[in-house]
């Protein structure tokens, strides 16, 4: 299964390094999974065109109101503090795959 994947933090820092670590783990595990990474504003312009939304757990305030910004289809998860702050792809990836 193809997924378009967008990750959202605050300015697009982290989830950028955390996005090249799923890129790694989704290509070692065989999963066709497109990841991007972008700053919270931009999210309006890629919510038409993914399928799963990755939340900073800095955000969390603020994760109800990103949900009903994005398209119905979208599966938008909340990410893990635990796996976030050392940027485990492996784990991020496995929670994706949990969540669809």
């Amino acid at each position: 299964m193809s997924l378009n994947i967008l990750l959202i933090c605050g300015s697009g820092a982290s989830s950028g390094f955390m996005a090249a670590n799923m890129r790694k783990a989704a290509k070692k595990a065989g999963l066709d999974y497109k990841i991007q990474a972008r700053s919270e504003a931009e999210l309006n312009d890629y919510a038409s065109d993914i399928d799963v939304l990755m939340v900073g757990p800095h955000l969390k305030s603020e994760f109800k109101a990103l949900e009903k910004s994005v398209p119905e289809k979208v599966t938008t998860i909340l990410m893990e503090p635990d796996y976030y702050s050392i940027l485990d792809g492996v784990a991020a990836v496995k929670h994706i795959q949990k969540e669809i």
